[in-house]
């Protein structure tokens, strides 16, 4: 049981794996994972007016507006209060970064950097369970049952965001965005890089920083 708060940003190009890694990141060490994606999903499933406007991007493969994005994430982070955390798509510009550094402090950035042809062809493989936002990946991280969900067995669907022309067009915008935000980091000293091919080659030394960083 780790008793120390160790609060950490997660950042990589859609398909990379943040998403999976997050979630073992929360089976090892305990930490919540907020993502901005899984956030954003659960509005566009209640059709709340956050989640109209959010589909209406998504579904051009664009960025959901900065407004949008930030009142979303620091709502939630203040629910989740003084409890260790993980970040997954927030901040994703400097001055989300400086507003969440003036709120609060980060440890960790865990920077996950994969080839973007590797990530074009791993999303033709990649279903999700909409309601929980749960992402499988076929030949890696496979639901025990083809085509459904682990823990209700209801089906998994393939996102619209997931089509390889949509994929291209956001690596472009993240590499064009999120540059400049792990500058910003790597500034501070916060920027550990894992760079790789396969979940499952990072994963053991994501593993192995965590627990050299969370002391018991």
């Amino acid at each position: 049981m780790y008793t120390k708060i160790f609060r950490a940003v997660i950042i990589g190009a859609p398909g990379s794996g943040k998403g999976t890694i997050s979630e073992l990141i929360v089976k090892t060490y305990g930490l919540m994972h907020i993502s901005t994606g899984d956030i954003l999903r659960q509005n566009i499933m209640k059709n709340t007016e956050l989640g109209k406007k959010a589909k209406e991007y998504i579904a051009k493969g664009q960025l959901v507006p900065d407004e949008i994005v930030t009142k979303s994430m620091l709502g939630r982070i203040t629910e989740v209060g003084n409890k260790s955390y993980i970040l997954d798509g927030f901040p994703r510009n400097i001055a989300q970064a400086e507003a969440l550094c003036a709120r609060e402090q980060i440890d960790a950035v865990l920077t996950l950097d994969i080839p973007h042809d590797v990530i074009i062809d791993r999303v033709k493989n990649r279903w999700i369970h909409a309601p929980s936002g749960r992402v499988y990946n076929i030949g890696f991280h496979d639901p025990k049952v083809p085509g459904k969900d682990d823990v209700t067995g209801e089906a998994l669907t393939q996102r619209e965001d997931d089509k390889p022309d949509v994929v291209a067009k956001r690596l472009k915008l993240y590499d064009e965005l999120m540059s400049p935000v792990i500058a910003w980091y790597k500034e501070q000293g916060l920027v550990t890089t894992f760079m790789g091919r396969r979940t499952n080659d990072i994963w053991p030394r994501v593993e192995q920083f965590l627990r050299d960083h969370i002391k018991a």
